[in-house]
C-alpha cells in the first residue's frame, strides 16, 4: 500500500480518486499519486522560482518519493488536474503538526501552487478547501501555512478564504550552517 493509502484519517475517506464537480468549468482535486512525482518536483521549483529562491530548490524525485510513499510517510499531497484532462497543473503539499492548547492536529500546508496559465480558475480555491473539510472531517483544529510578505496577491486569496494573519508571531529557522553549529553545540 502506498504512504498516501496510509494518509492519517485515511480510513473514513475511502474516496482515493479525484473529487469532481460536475458542470463547464469543472474542478478536479485528487490524492497524490507515485507516477505525479516529476511534475510536483517541477512545479515546487516554478513556485521556488515565482518566490525569487529558484536557487534554493534543491528536493529530488527520489526524496519527494520517499517522503510521500516511503515507510513511513509524513508528507501528504493533493494535486489540482486541468479542466477536463488528467494534466497535473497544481498541487497542495501537507503535512500533520500538533496543537499542545488545543489537543488536536492540525494540517500544516507547506506548498500550494497553481501553474500561471491555470489561476483565477478555482483550482487553489479548491485545494485549499479539499484541506478545510479534510481538517474538519477529522476533527483537526486548525489549516495554517506561511506566505512571504509580499505576495499580496496570495495574501489576498487566503483572506478571501476567511483566513486570517498571525500578527504577534514570527517564524524562526535554523537550517545549514548555522542548524549544524548549534547541533553540536556543547550541552
Amino acid at each position: 500500500m502506498s504512504g498516501q493509502g496510509r494518509e492519517p484519517g485515511s480510513e473514513e475517506r475511502a474516496r482515493s480518486g479525484a473529487a469532481r464537480a460536475s458542470g463547464p468549468g469543472a474542478r478536479t482535486v485528487r490524492r497524490v499519486r507515485p507516477d505525479d512525482v516529476p511534475v510536483l518536483v517541477r512545479l515546487v521549483r516554478e513556485l521556488a522560482t515565482y518566490e525569487e529562491a529558484g536557487h534554493e530548490a534543491l528536493m529530488t524525485e527520489e526524496q519527494l518519493s520517499a517522503a510521500l510513499f516511503g515507510e513511513a510517510p509524513a508528507l501528504f499531497g493533493h494535486v489540482a488536474l486541468a479542466d477536463g484532462s488528467d494534466e497535473v497543473v497544481g498541487l497542495a503539499l501537507w503535512f500533520l503538526n500538533f496543537s499542545t492548547w488545543r489537543g488536536t492536529h492540525g494540517i500544516y500546508l507547506e506548498d500550494l501552487y497553481i501553474s500561471p496559465g491555470h489561476r483565477g480558475t478555482g483550482l487553489g480555491r479548491e485545494l485549499l478547501r479539499t484541506l478545510a473539510e479534510l481538517c474538519v472531517e477529522r476533527g483537526y483544529s486548525r489549516l495554517e501555512w506561511a506566505v512571504l510578505d509580499w505576495n499580496t496577491p496570495s495574501i489576498e486569496f487566503y483572506r478571501a478564504a476567511g483566513a486570517v494573519p498571525m500578527e504577534d508571531w514570527t517564524v524562526f529557522r535554523l537550517t545549514g550552517d548555522a542548524l549544524d553549529r548549534f547541533a553540536g553545540a556543547l550541552r
